[in-house]
């Protein structure tokens, strides 16, 4: 049982692509579909710091709460987020989200660094492909 009192600081960078890595997220598109996910996010009890990415992909740092697992809260972000991409029909194109995501802790006093990174994705993936930037997840020994 989890007291009321209970401080819980588990963040979490996650990184989910689009479906086979198709560029389908515009920036007119991903402006409102970032803003959307926060939204919803929100209103179900999840906590989205921060959202960006590119036309790929899409990076995220979650705040999870000591009841919340991420597998459901990357579950119903990404179902709902593409139930509205399909609704709104905003692209031509039917969306869906890869199966996989890739997900790194962040230590509280590293949140500040992880949120300007997620910032800048526009900026950073004109140089580093995303290709490169989950090589990262590869060199992790423990």
């Amino acid at each position: 049982m989890t007291s009321p009192n209970s401080k819980v600081y588990l963040f979490i960078h996650v990184i989910t692509c689009v479906k086979n890595k198709e560029p389908l997220l515009t920036k007119p598109v991903r402006t409102v579909l970032f803003a959307h996910i926060k939204k919803h996010a929100t209103e179900s009890g999840i906590n989205v710091l921060s959202v960006n990415g590119t036309e790929d992909h899409m990076h995220a740092v979650v705040q999870m709460m000591a009841t919340q697992n991420l597998a459901q809260i990357m579950k119903s972000i990404r179902t709902e987020s593409a139930a509205w991409i399909n609704e709104g029909n905003f692209i031509k194109n039917h969306f869906e989200w890869d199966d996989s995501f890739a997900a790194l802790s962040i230590s509280p006093s590293s949140v500040k660094q992880v949120l300007d990174y997620i910032e800048k994705q526009e900026e950073h993936h004109k140089t580093k492909t995303l290709e490169s930037e989950l090589e990262v997840f590869q060199k992790i020994q423990i």
